[in-house]
């Protein structure tokens, strides 16, 4: 494994990935600039160990390989996905004010994020991941 050189220090489960770089290096401003917010928002909630990867095409986090809570940017909007097709439903209430699909929220790049509330989704799927692991025999 090779040495974080940059100037922000990050823990070492959490280092930048180069393809997510890459990744949000190819998105125009503004979006770059609130999907960059995005990515530590959801950064500082992820639990140790999480790594950062590319799955299907988009950022994500990913727990012993498996990729748990993605983020990407789009034409007119940000997207959370936290690859779960039941989670955003369980927040419906809070998700009121967003435009949304079964699987994923859709941000305005041009309007502050709601951080805390993306904190509580993250939480919340690490919560069911930790869940479904307990279940399994």
């Amino acid at each position: 494994m090779r040495k974080a050189t940059a100037a922000k220090s990050y823990p070492a489960q959490t280092l930048p990935s180069e393809a997510v770089e890459a990744y949000i290096l190819g998105v125009p401003e503004p979006a770059r600039t609130t999907l960059r917010q995005l990515r530590e928002i959801i950064r500082k909630a992820v639990p140790a160990g999480a790594a950062e990867v590319i799955s299907y095409g988009i950022p994500a986090f990913s727990l012993a390989g498996k990729p748990f809570f993605g983020y990407a940017a789009f034409k007119s909007h940000l997207s959370v996905l936290p690859f779960s097709g039941s989670l955003l439903e369980s927040f419906a209430e809070e998700l009121r004010p967003y435009s949304r699909t079964k699987s994923s929220l859709h941000l305005p790049f041009d309007r502050p994020l709601p951080a805390t509330l993306i904190r509580r989704l993250v939480r919340a799927r690490v919560a069911a991941l930790s869940l479904k692991a307990t279940v399994k025999v």
